[in-house]
């Protein structure tokens, strides 16, 4: 069940953020409006180019869809290594709220201090802070899945049919 999970919960944020990402390049690129700086301007500029007042509501939908399945796939994820390999059991409505906190606190801090004008720079620093941490959460995750005596037949490494130096998941050989 946890694969299920994780894989919908991935998919889901996957053609959520694909079409946004649509959204924004058939709009306002091919439209020629290239100036486009933020969030809050293209909510704005939406309802104009599109003529819809149902345009500007359904992106504001899509990105709180985006939001919610990033934190719901973070948060499985994290249940599944915690539960699952590190065996730590705490009460999901403790968890949760643990999760949540660590996610929001740091962001209302920032905006509390530095007001509504700085969300669109918060946004910018969590992105780059972000894939700047990317590189400390994959390389252990591959070392550690790379495990044998952890993993046991799950493990992955170079299966008989793969070329030198690939990867190829063991299960599937």
């Amino acid at each position: 069940m946890n694969f299920a999970d994780s894989a919908i919960a991935l998919n889901m944020a996957f053609f959520v953020n694909a079409a946004i990402l649509i959204l924004a390049a058939t709009v306002f690129h091919k439209g020629g409006h290239t100036e486009v700086a933020d969030i809050s301007q293209a909510h704005q500029m939406l309802e104009g180019l599109l003529g819809s007042k149902l345009a500007p509501i359904l992106f504001a939908v899509a990105l709180i869809a985006a939001g919610q399945s990033s934190t719901v796939t973070g948060t499985l994820a994290g249940q599944i290594v915690m539960e699952g390999y590190l065996r730590l059991r705490i009460n999901p409505w403790l968890r949760r709220l643990l999760t949540r906190l660590l996610a929001i606190v740091p962001a209302l801090v920032v905006i509390i201090i530095y007001g509504e004008s700085k969300i669109g720079e918060l946004l910018v620093f969590s992105q780059v802070l972000l894939s700047l941490q990317l590189g400390f959460a994959v390389i252990p995750l591959i070392h550690f899945v790379s495990d044998k005596k952890t993993m046991g037949t799950f493990a992955i490494g170079t299966g008989p049919r793969s070329p030198p130096g690939s990867l190829q998941l063991s299960w599937y050989t």
